[in-house]
């Protein structure tokens, strides 16, 4: 096995084949579906691939099409998947995503329950990950599908700090796949306590500490560790707390339409993740974010806005 080589960024998560329906309404009445990818870890493991940063991903997919599929997007992307398995006898989750006519959240369906990621425990991490790279970015997402993974994701975590590097943590919540809201918020928590920078929407952010506004969201989990917090607004932005830059409000990009809310706080992840790791001051990777959130809304799949280097200037009012 070759030595793997330096990564600016490691992520640990499923990926699964998303399949978006070819016309506006109930999930049922659609004749056909465009497939596409989906993952929140992976979503933002193309975002940063496509701004050039060096990125790996540490997975299991099922050995079937679906899962041949997925993992030659990811290649195809420039993500080093070398510590992705395809496993024989499994099978790659899916989901399906219906359309809103003017935007808003559309129906969804998720076919991912014992696929191959979800059997993943702190045993399948390869030797040494996530250590090669200077920054592991974590997701509630992959600690939510099983036990199992939540020890997955509590290990690799554990290992970034040991090595001495840096965490970042979107909390991305899905309550439906926890056994309880408290069990979410013990082990949603739990991992942010460890991660250098946290990314909480507002209402995440409101329903896991129990601060109502973005300020007392901020304070709450800086006086657990983070060194930053950035609270998602929506359209209207978003909030920092910084050990050395301080606090500030930042503003969101108008867009004329919103088209898919889906992906939006995952491209926001790397504008934020990509900017501090470039060394960009706090209020301008946090701008970057925003602007990528703007992209994001205004097209139909999930990482179909993210842009490449050359694009990001396109993206709002930024320098690429």
């Amino acid at each position: 096995m070759p030595t793997t080589p330096a990564l600016d960024v490691a992520l640990l998560g499923e990926m699964m084949v998303l399949l978006v329906a070819d016309r506006a309404g109930p999930l049922e009445d659609a004749q056909g579906f465009l497939k596409r990818t989906a993952g929140a870890e992976t979503n933002v493991a193309i975002g940063l691939a496509r701004l050039g940063l060096r990125v790996g991903w540490a997975s299991r997919l099922g050995d079937d099409s679906f899962g041949r599929w997925l993992l030659a997007q990811m290649r195809a992307e420039g993500v080093d998947c070398r510590h992705v398995a395809l496993v024989p006898g499994t099978r790659s989750g899916f989901m399906l995503k219906g359309r809103v006519d003017g935007g808003g959240d559309p129906p969804i369906e998720y076919h991912r329950a014992g696929s191959a990621a979800s059997r993943m425990g702190p045993g399948d991490l390869p030797a040494g990950w996530p250590a090669p790279a200077r920054h592991l970015h974590a997701t509630g997402v992959f600690p939510a599908i099983s036990a199992s993974a939540l020890a997955c994701q509590q290990e690799a975590v554990r290992r970034q700090r040991a090595a001495g590097g840096t965490v970042s943590f979107d909390p991305n919540l899905r309550p439906a796949l926890w056994p309880s809201t408290e069990a979410m918020r013990t082990g949603i928590n739990a991992l942010a306590a460890q991660a250098h920078w946290v990314l909480p929407g507002l209402e995440e952010g409101r329903l896991l500490t129990g601060q109502a506004a973005p300020e007392g969201i901020a304070r709450w989990y800086r006086a657990r560790g983070a060194s930053l917090v950035v609270v998602k607004l929506g359209a209207e932005g978003a909030y920092f707390d910084d050990a050395a830059a301080g606090c500030g409000h930042v503003p969101g990009v108008p867009v004329d339409r919103v088209v898919d809310t889906v992906g939006a706080g995952d491209a926001f992840a790397v504008g934020v993740v990509s900017g501090l790791l470039e060394g960009l001051p706090v209020p301008q990777a946090v701008a970057r974010g925003c602007a990528l959130g703007a992209c994001a809304v205004q097209v139909l799949g999930d990482t179909e806005g993210l842009p490449t280097r050359a694009q990001l200037a396109g993206c709002g009012t930024l320098q690429p």
